[in-house]
């Protein structure tokens, strides 16, 4: 049976991750890039279609063969690699920023303590989770135990624990993107067939946050382990000593930031942006707009997926050395128009993204769930 890469595997792992066929090829829409087996194994994502299934591909995920053909055409993008040495000031400087900020608002009335969130706290620690993200990859420092432990220092701010959850699942995401039973970037079934509609589509987006932090009990539980405890009893302390010292209001600031963000918010935009499928043919989609500057360049999402190990600050680096890789692949130009999108376009919802049976299902022969309204065979 063929095994599955969990997220402790994949830094070590995935520069050895095989490549089918080089490269990728132009297509007659408009000169845009398109992997080969991507686009040969996608049907068209119909207004209908999407609203009813999701789409189902038998092709493996396009990001390791791109990555082939790029070191062979490049092969200086190795000099990219590593941690980058501004992240961990970066960090501390927004947690310090955070801290005063709660403190600051601590005697405030609760309306200046739920702007407060949104304006500024909000994306702050929307900052900082997407510094975990960078951290999950080993990326501010070259010793892994020295990136975990550092964040969970840089969690505090977010106010509840998600560190060392965020790291499992992440890397599963990059190592089986799209995989039904280990990918839980993916809505459910019955996210998907709730989230119909800009009424339900909104209602979605305003609790995506509790979305993200529930769906892996559903889709992939596991037992948690020791590092997550420590996450957990580490981020309680923390909790009670704000609480105790600052008062509630410098302890609910925290959280409701985090979950604010995370939903109607303009930089949430890059939840919808990085994979949902807003072109046949393409899962993955990158933004080179300005909100990258406090994002840790997380919308150069094709980038980061075909070379997870280069830190957010050389992301650009690598599109401006590889250019022809990633020139015709469709790309957003504002979160917030993204949003917009997504909640106005019928062909846009739940349904809207690709997905692969699970690789235990695979290596037993089980076919893709036939066409009949809940899942859609690709030819």
């Amino acid at each position: 049976m063929k095994k599955v890469v969990t997220g402790a595997d994949f830094n070590e792992m995935l520069p050895s991750v095989p490549a089918c066929e080089p490269g990728g090829s132009l297509d007659n829409s408009g000169g845009r890039l398109q992997h080969p087996s991507v686009a040969a194994e996608h049907a068209p994502n119909t207004a209908s279609g999407a609203e009813r299934a999701f789409v189902w591909s038998h092709a493996a995920e396009p990001h390791a063969d791109r990555r082939r053909a790029m070191l062979e055409r490049y092969p200086g993008i190795k000099a990219l690699y590593g941690p980058c040495p501004r992240t961990k000031y970066i960090c501390l400087a927004l947690v310090a920023a955070q801290l005063v900020a709660a403190y600051a608002l601590r005697n405030a009335g609760w309306a200046w303590v739920i702007l407060g969130a949104y304006a500024f706290g909000g994306v702050v620690n929307q900052s900082l989770l997407l510094a975990i993200h960078e951290l999950s990859h080993n990326l501010a420092f070259k010793a892994p135990w020295k990136n975990r432990l550092f964040a969970v220092l840089i969690n505090l701010p977010v106010g509840v624990p998600v560190a060392e959850t965020f790291r499992y699942y992440h890397l599963l995401h990059h190592v089986h993107q799209g995989d039904e039973r280990l990918d839980t970037d993916l809505p459910t079934e019955l996210e998907a067939r709730l989230v119909r509609g800009p009424v339900a589509k909104v209602a979605w987006l305003a609790v995506q946050g509790f979305a993200y932090a529930l769906r892996p009990l559903v889709v992939h539980p596991k037992r948690p382990s020791a590092a997550e405890l420590g996450n957990l009893v580490v981020q309680l302390a923390f909790d009670a000593a704000i609480l105790h010292f600052w008062g509630v209001k410098a302890l609910a600031y925290l959280p409701i930031g985090s979950l604010a963000v995370m939903g109607l918010h303009p930089i949430a935009g890059h939840y919808i942006s990085e994979h949902y499928v807003f072109r046949p043919g393409q899962e993955t989609y990158s933004y080179y707009g300005p909100l990258n500057r406090i994002a840790w360049n997380v919308g150069y999402h094709n980038e980061h997926h075909d070379f997870p190990y280069i830190a957010g600050s050389r992301l650009p680096a690598l599109r401006r050395l590889a250019p022809e890789f990633y020139a015709g692949l469709l790309h957003h130009a504002s979160w917030t128009a993204t949003l917009v999108r997504y909640v106005t376009r019928p062909s846009l919802g739940g349904f809207s993204r690709v997905k692969r049976r699970s690789s235990t299902f695979r290596a037993a022969g089980v076919p893709l769930p036939a066409a009949d309204g809940t899942s859609r065979r690709l030819r």
